[in-house]
């Protein structure tokens, strides 16, 4: 166990049993414990393998390339529709942990194996990603708009597409990309931090400008 992550498992309220229940499981199985992204992740000699996350209505094992598991059990979940290569499994109580114990270890042995074999997501490719017709006609009246955009990373391209996508009103496409429109002139993806922190809050909307960066 990291002494580093102890604070995170005794100051957990809500999923605190199932935390520590899962901790010791994973630890089990032979993996390193880091604090990343100020969660418990789990690594095989250096690459990610899981992290332990807890939300309002479950705590999870959120497997980095879940998607190359075989889910003979039907347990993984596609956390969202956009996910490419994350599953979780979730649990609303100890008992399930227990009681799926040796599922939960085969699962994340095969992830081990996944890694050790190399083996990695085939992501789509930004030509794949919808292109809202709202941000079409902002490329046509704005061209520099344009350039900026396709000079961002693929992985920024592919972020902004999927948010000016998921609004079901045109309007609120208009305003979304307004909104982000000089953070793409700036070169920032859509989660990337404005203030300079970036390291420790990788989701930064500019309202940590206070937090000191260690």
């Amino acid at each position: 166990m990291n002494p580093k992550l102890d604070a995170f498992f005794s100051e957990e309220k809500q999923w605190q049993e199932e935390m520590e229940k899962l901790r010791i499981l994973v630890l089990d199985c032979g993996l390193v414990e880091e604090l990343k992204w100020g969660v418990p992740c789990y690594t095989f000699k250096g690459k990610n393998i899981l992290i332990i996350h807890g939300f309002k209505e479950y705590c999870a094992l959120n497997f980095f390339k879940g998607a190359l598991l075989k889910n003979t059990d039907d347990i993984l979940i596609q956390p969202t529709e956009n996910s490419q290569a994350a599953r979780q499994i979730r649990f609303t109580n100890a008992k399930e942990i227990e009681e799926l114990e040796p599922v939960l270890k085969a699962h994340i042995y095969e992830a081990i194996e996944v890694e050790k074999a190399g083996l990695d997501i085939k992501y789509k490719k930004v030509a794949e990603f919808d292109m809202p017709n709202e941000l079409q006609q902002k490329f046509d009246e704005e061209p520099s708009f344009k350039a900026a955009f396709e000079a961002l990373t693929p992985g920024r391209q592919k972020g902004y597409l999927l948010q000016f996508s998921a609004p079901k009103q045109s309007k609120t496409r208009v305003d979304r990309i307004e909104k982000y429109k000089q953070r793409i002139f700036d070169g920032k993806g859509f989660h990337d931090c404005v203030c300079g922190l970036s390291k420790r809050y990788p989701r930064c909307d500019g309202s940590h400008k206070y937090a000191k960066s260690t």
